[in-house]
């Protein structure tokens, strides 16, 4: 057999010892043991874990890198809305593409190979932040698939303008239409509209929810109820919806249940969420954080991600979805090999299917690869182990050689 590419000693999910990836027209030939064939490359990936990449469902590439840009006082998500509001309006079109780029840039590098980001879309930044979007969209499109998520952040009902822009990018190549009920005067309405569009457009929905500590109410039983009226289960996503850290466990339950009958995903954001909650109490800060692993045990497709990088919203970040799985994993107290392996999947194949995308390594499908220096999954989300390399559809897009400690490293002089 001829090959384009084959990746020797991998060490993948569910195979007991090392194989090898045979790749040609930037897909999976063969997965086997010592394959025999002419390769026009090769490469030796020494044992370390290959998996297809990892998965960010929840960005906003648009409003990355402003935080020098913003006031920083409170901490708090009425200030991150309103000091994001002020630097949308200076965006350029070159702006939000330059520091777009330095985000997408960095997710490669730590081994995503699949993206969605949402994009504002507003009387303040028109069409703008999408256009630029668009543009990096096709700049990396050899190396990271971007799925586009015309965003209204700052409400819908009480602006109009913002309706009629939402549609404007739908029709000009956006993937989906998200909403945020929390900062509109008129939730259910915004609900009810945004739903209006998708169906319109036929496109899939992602909210912004239920981002506080107070479980006396929630928007989330009216999302769910207006997914089962349009039909749209599998078909929408939720984010945040940190009410849930503060409920009682038969409620957590119950809402688990209700989420998987109607086909709603949820994402958390660990570092957003830890960062903007709680900031009323002086003491005992309660986590914040959506217990996902529990409402994945009951059925719900869920997934873990980033939300922002360097901005009011979230201060820090460097677009590392490992990172952010191993930060939760330390929020919500879990050590199992079981338990861990749960939560890599919402980097990876549970994060894949809520964008409803092919993931996977197996003959026949896409040679998507990255290969992280560890053993197994496991033990890279326990290490927050470094990418080696990363392979788009057979084509290698980056490679961070292993890190080596020099001869005489440990001698004393």
């Amino acid at each position: 057999m001829r090959v384009d590419l084959l990746l020797r000693n991998a060490r993948i999910a569910g195979a007991a010892g090392p194989i090898d990836i045979a790749v040609v027209d930037g897909r999976i030939a063969a997965l086997a043991p010592d394959l025999v064939c002419e390769a026009v490359e090769s490469e030796d990936l020494g044992g370390c874990f290959a998996f297809p990449g990892f998965v960010e469902t929840h960005i906003h590439l648009d409003k990355a890198g402003i935080l020098g840009r913003c006031r920083l006082c409170e901490g708090t998500l009425a200030e991150a809305v309103a000091e994001t509001a002020r630097a949308k309006a200076g965006f350029t079109e070159d702006d939000v593409h330059a520091r777009a780029s330095r985000v997408v840039a960095a997710a490669i590098l730590h081994g995503t190979t699949r993206m969605r980001t949402f994009v504002e879309v507003d009387p303040r930044v028109g069409l703008r932040s999408l256009a630029a979007i668009r543009r990096v969209r096709d700049d990396f499109a050899g190396a990271i698939d971007l799925e586009i998520c015309a965003f209204a952040q700052e409400g819908l009902t009480q602006e109009p303008e913002t309706e009629r822009l939402l549609d404007a990018a739908l029709a000009a190549g956006a993937d989906l239409i998200g909403g945020c009920p929390y900062t509109d005067p008129d939730p259910d309405g915004h609900i009810i509209r945004i739903f209006a569009l998708a169906r319109r457009h036929g496109v899939d929905v992602d909210f912004h929810l239920d981002f506080d500590l107070d479980p006396s109410w929630s928007h989330l039983p009216q999302v769910i109820a207006e997914t089962e009226r349009n039909g749209w289960g599998g078909r929408v996503t939720v984010g945040h919806v940190t009410k849930l850290a503060m409920a009682a466990q038969d409620e957590v339950e119950a809402t688990a249940r209700r989420l998987a009958e109607a086909g709603v995903a949820l994402t958390v954001l660990p570092a957003t969420d830890l960062f903007l909650t709680g900031r009323d109490l002086d003491r005992a800060r309660p986590r914040g954080v959506a217990p996902a692993h529990l409402l994945a045990a009951a059925g719900v497709v869920t997934s873990i991600a980033t939300n922002n990088v360097s901005n009011p919203f979230t201060p820090y970040g460097d677009a590392s979805l490992l990172r952010m799985a191993n930060l939760y994993a330390n929020v919500a107290q879990l050590a199992s090999d079981d338990d861990l392996a749960g939560v890599f999947d919402m980097v990876g194949a549970s994060a894949a299917k809520l964008v409803r995308q092919d993931w996977g390594l197996r003959v026949g499908g896409p040679a998507d690869v990255v290969v992280l220096d560890a053993p197994d999954a496991v033990t890279a989300l326990r290490e927050i182990a470094p990418t080696v390399a990363g392979w788009k559809r057979g084509r290698k897009s980056f490679e961070r050689p292993r890190a080596r400690l020099l001869p005489g490293a440990g001698d004393r002089r």
